[in-house]
């Protein structure tokens, strides 16, 4: 009996912390079905809960890596200093991106390098004669029932890989250098999607690749060409094999893709907005508006570029859908601490963003984080320095646009009474359950209630923080709480209490009759009335 030990991963491709499950169980799971070997999934979380989970197993295959460090609601990831306290007495077999970090073997482990899986299923007692990413196809089929084992089961989503590497592959951090360009074929991919579906799973991201806008592109040029008609029967495929998903997004889409060719960019974005489902976000990195970091770091697109790929998706994709979410927006990424930073750089940066809020664009995400230097990669001649160097920029800078930039985009995205639905409770404390929508890079809302996890709420905005909002549910005014009642933009406490005392009401003419027209049409826009 073998355990997958699921540590989760978060790449600059690939998301694995819950509510995400990443490819990489589904390849296993399916390997050792393929090889008739007993196997059980187990996530981190579990394990930590009752280490005794893992005493049925002959053998573990440990799975981990976090090359993108972020704040995680749904899961702790395992950390390097966690592994050797795991399962000390088995037989254990490590595999992920964690295993870049690795400078000396580590006690306990076998090591398997990374990309993993075809030295993995030859350990196990296969044969990989494919070397290209297709030898994955049958065993993520195979291997599609791992999630039902998932304890956020049905409540998670699926990450599916569609191609590995990156058409430019130079930028001086990026771990993304290490795969060379291999496309999955779209049958096998729908094919996966189909076999996780018929396992009641509703919820995708088309993920696990650097630019969704390539996949399947003319690569013989310099920056590949785009197929938009393949995107579009793509798309089509998918619904007709799975007409009831709930969630279909992607992830990282590469700006200078849409600078370079922006016709057929276009038609992309038009599919995504018609066959993806809303709150659909476009990853794109910037990683810094500074002309000497793009150049000593060797930076793909320019500011220039971004900004234009931003008004392309914003263009088509701004407009809000069923769920309260415009349909598609882009995020950008900035990385911190790269060659050739000064002080200069977080002015440039903070001009970026200060230019993107004037147009009246619209991102869904602004991710700030500091550089993690991998051996491999040409910024470890560089190391932490600035990183350590200019600590104090960074930390100011992060607060300047959390204050300056972050709550005016969210007020501009979900304003004051935008209904969101599909909200899915994670956790609560006192009296605010914290909610997601189950989509790539939700936004946290804190509901005001006290509801149970997994519960699906519906919510209205009433305010906002830094980079989370709060809403009331959309529950009746006669089961209203005072609480739910003064979160309510103009209502006080002397209405609120005026409520409670004349309630029931049946009509929005009895609630006017109390509490005057003007506050009863507020009140019929955030809860039930009669």
């Amino acid at each position: 009996m073998i355990a997958i030990l699921d540590g989760y991963v978060d790449e600059p491709s690939c998301l694995g912390v819950p509510p995400y499950i990443s490819p990489y169980p589904r390849y296993i799971a399916g390997m050792l079905e393929d090889l008739r070997i007993p196997w059980f999934y187990v996530t981190a979380d579990e394990y930590r809960k009752n280490p005794a989970i893992l005493e049925k197993a002959k053998k573990i295959i440990v799975i981990a890596g976090i090359a993108v460090p972020g704040k995680y609601l749904g899961g702790r990831p395992l950390g390097l200093a966690e592994l050797p306290g795991i399962a000390p007495d088995k037989e254990k077999i490590l595999v992920g991106p964690i295993t870049l970090e690795l400078e000396k073997e580590l006690d306990g482990y076998e090591v398997l390098r990374f990309p993993f899986e075809h030295e993995l299923y030859e350990v196990l007692g296969g044969r990989s004669e494919d070397r290209s990413r297709n030898f994955v196809n049958r065993f993520a089929v195979l291997g599609a029932k791992v999630v039902r084992q998932h304890p956020d089961f049905p409540h998670v989503i699926c990450e599916i890989e569609t191609y590995k590497g990156c058409y430019w592959g130079r930028c001086s951090f990026c771990i993304e250098r290490i795969h060379r360009i291999s496309m999955r074929d779209p049958k096998a991919v729908i094919a996966e999607i189909k076999a996780l579906y018929d396992q009641g799973v509703r919820h995708f991201r088309l993920g696990n690749q650097t630019d969704f806008f390539t996949y399947m592109a003319d690569f013989d040029r310099e920056f590949p060409r785009p197929n938009p008609e393949f995107m579009r029967n793509f798309h089509k495929a998918i619904w007709r094999e799975c007409p009831k998903i709930k969630t279909l997004h992607l992830d990282n889409v590469n700006p200078k893709t849409i600078a370079e060719y922006p016709e057929e960019s276009r038609g992309i974005i038009k599919t995504i907005v018609i066959y993806q489902t809303p709150g659909n976000v476009a990853a794109m990195g910037i990683e810094s508006a500074d002309e000497r970091v793009i150049r000593e770091n060797s930076l793909l697109a320019t500011p220039e570029e971004v900004m234009f790929a931003i008004e392309e998706i914003n263009r088509y994709g701004r407009y809000a859908g069923h769920n309260g979410l415009p349909y598609f927006l882009p995020g950008v990424n900035f990385v911190f601490g790269l060659k050739g930073e000064t002080k200069r750089t977080f002015e440039e940066n903070y001009s970026f963003l200060m230019e993107l809020l004037d147009r009246g664009l619209m991102v869904r995400r602004v991710n700030l984080r500091q550089v993690k230097v991998f051996p491999f990669t040409p910024m470890a001649r560089v190391g932490d320095r600035n990183v350590r160097r200019h600590k104090r920029y960074f930390r100011l800078f992060k607060e300047k646009i959390r204050r300056d930039f972050d709550r005016k985009m969210l007020e501009r995205i979900v304003p004051r009474g935008r209904l969101l639905r599909d909200l899915r409770v994670e956790t609560r404390e006192g009296r605010v359950s914290f909610s997601r929508q189950l989509a790539t890079y939700p936004l946290l809302v804190g509901v005001y209630g006290e509801f149970e996890r997994n519960e699906i709420v519906e919510a209205r905005v009433v305010d906002y923080g830094r980079r989370s909002i709060t809403a009331v549910p959309r529950v009746s005014i006669n089961e209203a709480k005072m609480y739910q009642l003064l979160a309510i933009p103009g209502i006080g406490k002397a209405t609120a209490s005026e409520i409670l005392a004349k309630r029931p009401f049946k009509s929005l003419k009895e609630l006017e009759e109390v509490v005057g027209a003007e506050k009863a049409r507020i009140l019929s826009m955030y809860l039930e009335i009669g």
